[in-house]
């Protein structure tokens, strides 16, 4: 069997079900054996080149593994690895000879080869080539930069046949002969990254780069370049502002069947978890680690890291990001995961007249955000919360500016109210407070405070005839509220108005562990605001507590009096 028949039995046995693969892992191949039979239609524009899939094959075998339970071994690419490198380098036009793809997004967990594969790519670019080619790869920070260039520069020095073709030196690496060159790039080549001519970009851990600015770059100096190739390669993140969950959107739109999208320049290969997939389901774990799950090694790994999640939760968004590459919109130490809170959203909030309401309320600074939250405890054992927040206007636009949210936006929608001046004058909180009961009928049996900053504030809201509680901001007080508060929203018993606000404040809430594992939101360490989930887990530590103990009394059959 020739080349090209391992790579089409493999699409085949994908497609056919006999290899287990996700959903965008099947659409890939379905993909790769439509265009093989349009090669019969003499009109095809498309060649495919089985000498370049022959010679990278061999270009491989050149080299050992670096790493693992293989290292030593001569690299013997898996059918895998040879069908990403059959679509990229040997689909080419027909009248050009130029390479079709000019761009491949590849999405895998991690441990899975992909230091490897994008070393091979970069090394075979830059020494086979009959061009003098300008090899960079680009993580978001020069550790992350170096990993795929150490790679590379640990086959090549194992390998004799290369030996006085090359130097390395001062981290760049030059094929003498061509003139070709690698070298490792970070954040900081944005600045001077513009007098670059990029023929081969490789975009490492694409979901850890904050911004897209090193990918713009390279990819603006490729315009003069005949046959250009830009790599993104990367696992799942948990951050879904930033630029990596953008393109991953949109190259599974490309593979979509469903999808008006097409471009037939980008080459796409994701594996993932599929959204019906149980996790401790060990069958569907190649489904992410299409090298990890075949050896046995591989998979006492990942019960391990299973094993770890289980035993500790806050190790589980790594566990799903890396492992099962699953996207998780959730930070690092992150309180809350924002699937289940969007799941809880509404349209349509249920009628809070005359249900009882415990305020929460977190004055911060008067220059900042300053929150105020409503806890509803329903009937049928759920919750209902909503929230607004107010901001000086005169700080307004500054506030915008640095913080990077549409603050201006949020204002215009109601969620938050811009008080005159330069600080917030706590009296608009006491008038929303009043004025939103009596307008919807709500029966405040609470206002719970954070007191820093507050005395004030509680003395004239008690004066108004209000119930005050004191919510001492620590460990002691917050934890019991802080996890059950989450534990009522993964159950799906939290119904909340999809506030912009509130869920931005939510997804930048990090948590603080001590060594009893109490936990409490963590202020210090959360790079972005968090007041309105503050506020309503104040309120919460109340609302809980009362609903508890009517839960009690239900129990036992008796009647509060």
């Amino acid at each position: 069997m020739n080349l090209l028949e391992r790579v089409v039995v493999y699409a085949e046995s994908v497609v056919d079900g006999e290899v287990i693969a996700c959903k965008k892992h099947i659409a890939a191949c379905r993909r790769f054996l439509n265009d093989v039979e349009k090669l019969a239609d003499a009109s095809c524009p498309l060649i495919f080149d089985s000498d370049e899939l022959y010679r990278f094959f061999k270009w491989a075998a050149m080299f050992k593994h670096t790493k693992g339970v293989v290292a030593g071994q001569r690299i013997d690419l898996t059918d895998f690895q040879l069908f990403i490198i059959a679509n990229i380098f040997c689909w080419k036009h027909k009248d050009t000879g130029a390479r079709r793809f000019r761009k491949a997004y590849i999405q895998l967990a991690r441990k899975n080869a992909k230091s490897q594969l994008l070393a091979l790519i970069t090394s075979y670019s830059c020494f086979l080539s009959e061009e003098q080619e300008e090899c960079y790869i680009a993580g978001w920070g020069r550790e992350q930069s170096s990993i795929v260039y150490n790679e590379i520069a640990s086959q090549i020095r194992g390998c004799g046949l290369l030996k006085g073709k090359y130097t390395d030196s001062y981290g760049r690496i030059t094929h003498l002969k061509s003139g070709s060159v690698i070298q490792p790039l970070s954040k900081e080549s944005r600045k001077t990254g513009d007098g670059k001519n990029p023929s081969i970009a490789v975009i490492d851990e694409y979901h850890v780069h904050e911004t897209s600015e090193i990918y713009d770059v390279l990819i603006s100096g490729m315009v003069a370049r005949k046959n250009p190739l830009i790599v993104i390669i990367t696992t799942a993140g948990f951050d879904l502002s930033r630029p990596c969950f953008t393109e991953y959107q949109y190259v599974s739109s490309i593979i979509d069947d469903n999808s008006p999208i097409e471009n037939d320049e980008y080459f796409v290969m994701i594996c993932e978890l599929d959204p019906e997939d149980d996790i401790n389901d060990e069958s569907v774990w190649v489904k992410a680690n299409p090298i990890v799950a075949t050896y046995e090694e591989g998979m006492n790994f990942l019960r391990s890291e299973l094993k770890a999640a289980r035993d500790v939760p806050e190790k589980m968004r790594s566990f799903l990001t890396k492992n099962m590459n699953k996207w998780v919109d959730m930070k690092e130490n992150g309180y809350m995961p924002m699937d289940k809170w969007r799941a809880c959203g509404v349209d349509e909030m249920p009628d809070l007249t005359g249900i009882d309401c415990y305020v929460g309320v977190d004055l911060s600074k008067k220059i900042d955000l300053t929150s105020v939250s409503f806890e509803f405890s329903l009937v049928d054992g759920r919750f209902a919360v909503k929230s607004h927040s107010f901001l000086p206007e005169d700080t307004l636009a500054e506030k915008r500016q640095t913080d990077k949210v549409p603050y201006d936006l949020w204002v215009r929608d109601g969620w938050i109210t811009a008080t005159p001046g330069a600080v917030v004058d706590y009296r608009f909180i006491r008038s929303y407070i009043e004025r939103e009961a009596a307008e919807h009928g709500w029966r405040i049996k609470e206002i719970c405070y954070d007191p820093y900053a507050a005395t004030q504030f509680a003395q004239d809201m008690e004066s108004d005839g209000y119930t005050i509680v004191e919510i001492r901001q620590g460990v002691r007080t917050l934890s019991e509220p802080s996890k059950n508060f989450r534990e009522m929203v993964l159950a799906g018993r939290v119904v909340h108005d999809k506030n912009p606000v509130l869920t931005w404040a939510m997804g930048n809430a990090v948590e603080k562990i001590d060594h009893n594992e109490n936990i409490m939101l963590d202020k210090e360490h959360s790079t972005d605001r968090i007041d309105p989930a503050a506020a309503l887990i104040n309120a919460h530590a109340r609302a809980m507590t009362v609903e508890k103990a009517e839960s009690v009394y239900e129990r036992r059959g008796l009647r509060k009096l």
